[in-house]
């Protein structure tokens, strides 16, 4: 009885019969009649199988029992449940009220024929018609298909055409950039050229003004001596041991002069250095070799400016010298001119002086790219200083200096980053202003120990530097 209950519980008979229970439900209204009567037979058939195995197990089961077990169960249970299944209630129509019945029941079969019949023809035209659509649909998809393909060919062609354009305007913004430039070239070359002659023409003007004002200016010495009326002697600037009574306009304002230069050098140190330092450290890493080529720059400045100063004092010399003639020397007359006539000195002829000797200076480098032009403002004002400086008396110079000198406390104070123990000087930040032996303004200089690595790098680079300084090319950054 084991091995058949076993049996019964792995066919899943039960599960089978719910599983075509539930198709059967839900595709009720979809199949035909005849599909659902053999759907309701194959069910029956199936609870019948199962039924037919129940009641083996339950003679199984009861033979197990003996005679007597499970007789209760047997009267209270299966008995009134066969009773009630199988008996038959007695009719109550008549055989008109029958033949009626099947009269009906013919004429139902016969319309669920016809519509059965009816139902198998429309769905037959709806599988027609559902093919078609389907046959439509595939043809719809496919002209997609090639549609979406198209299209994909439209935007990469419509895309290369665009980057084509784009390509194309980019091409001639840069050739209108480029043109514009070119016009633009042409167009400094001539300012430049313009500027030239206008510079010759200044250096002329001049010069016809130095000839013009000297005569003017004999006169108004021959005035003023002819109004002194007792000239006394005194010393002279020049080797003469005689001289004017009336004192000329450069010794008059020789110590007002001499206050506003020195403050204006001590300016120098405080403004135009500091502007200078930042636009080098824009293209120099190195501060050391930051801080020697401004101090370098001072340096050349000074030492153009006193020559310029030199060949001016000249010039003015030999004009004078032919209708010089009084109690003032002839030294003395150039220098109260000079002094009157500073806005003659022609600075930008120094400035290009001293950056011509900063190219072939060994002791620093620059980037090729930029030139020394970019301090020029510096180099200009320390020059109008320096030639400023010459026409005083004593005149202002700066004192001499030398890489790995001894340090002087009275010449210079250190730098921040000195070593305050070293007693040598690495290198000089800036000059100090003496008159004679006498420092006037101190300098400052960087004491170190050890030998500086720029110092050698410059030394490296400096022949390279020399042969960009003569190329035309070099310009300033824009």
């Amino acid at each position: 009885m084991a091995d058949t209950l076993r049996r019964l519980t792995n066919t899943s008979s039960f599960s089978v019969l719910q599983d075509k229970l539930e198709i059967w439900h839900r595709d009720y209204h979809v199949i035909s009649c005849d599909q659902n009567l053999n759907r309701c037979c194959e069910l029956i058939e199936l609870t019948a199988k199962i039924q037919g195995q129940l009641f083996a197990i339950l003679n199984l089961t009861a033979a197990e029992g003996g005679h007597y077990a499970g007789v209760d169960t047997l009267k209270t249970r299966l008995l009134p449940w066969l009773g009630t299944c199988f008996s038959m209630s007695k009719p109550s129509v008549t055989d008109d009220t029958s033949l009626q019945l099947i009269q009906d029941s013919v004429e139902k079969d016969r319309r669920i024929r016809e519509l059965s019949a009816s139902h198998g023809n429309d769905m037959q035209k709806m599988e027609t018609q559902l093919c078609s659509t389907r046959m439509q649909l595939d043809s719809v998809r496919a002209e997609l298909v090639v549609a979406h393909t198209e299209l994909d060919d439209t935007k990469s062609k419509s895309t290369t055409t665009l980057l084509a354009t784009e390509a194309l305007k980019a091409e001639l913004c840069l050739c209108s950039s480029l043109r514009s430039a070119h016009e633009q070239v042409e167009i400094y070359k001539r300012k430049l050229e313009s500027l030239g002659d206008y510079e010759r023409q200044i250096r002329l003007l001049r010069d016809e003004c130095l000839s013009v004002s000297v005569p003017s200016l004999l006169l108004s010495f021959r005035l003023v001596r002819s109004r002194s009326p007792s000239p006394l002697p005194r010393l002279s600037r020049s080797s003469s041991p005689m001289r004017s009574e009336s004192p000329t306009r450069a010794q008059l304002t020789n110590s007002s002069r001499h206050a506003r230069l020195v403050s204006r050098f001590s300016d120098l140190y405080a403004v135009e250095r500091l502007e200078a330092q930042s636009l080098l450290r824009r293209y120099i890493t190195d501060l050391e070799m930051v801080q020697k080529i401004i101090f370098i720059a001072v340096v050349e400045s000074f030492k153009t400016a006193k020559l310029a100063y030199r060949q001016f004092k000249l010039r003015v010399r030999k004009t004078l010298s032919p209708s010089h003639f009084g109690p003032e020397s002839l030294e003395d007359a150039a220098v109260d001119y000079i002094v009157r006539n500073l806005d003659l000195y022609d600075v930008q002829d120094s400035v290009n002086g001293v950056i011509n000797a900063m190219n072939v200076n060994p002791r620093i480098s620059f980037p090729p790219e930029v030139d020394f032009v970019l301090i020029s403002a510096l180099i200009r004002e320390t020059c109008r200083v320096a030639f400023a400086m010459q026409t005083l008396d004593p005149a202002l110079d700066l004192a001499f200096t030398s890489d790995g000198e001894l340090y002087n406390d009275h010449k210079y104070r250190r730098s921040y980053d000195s070593e305050f123990t070293a007693p040598l000087v690495m290198y000089h930040v800036w000059p100090a202003l003496v008159e004679g032996n006498a420092v006037i303004v101190k300098g400052e200089a960087l004491t170190s120990r050890g030998w500086s690595r720029s110092q050698s790098r410059s030394r490296s680079a400096s022949p390279v530097r020399s042969r960009c300084s003569l190329s035309p090319t070099r310009s300033l950054p824009h």
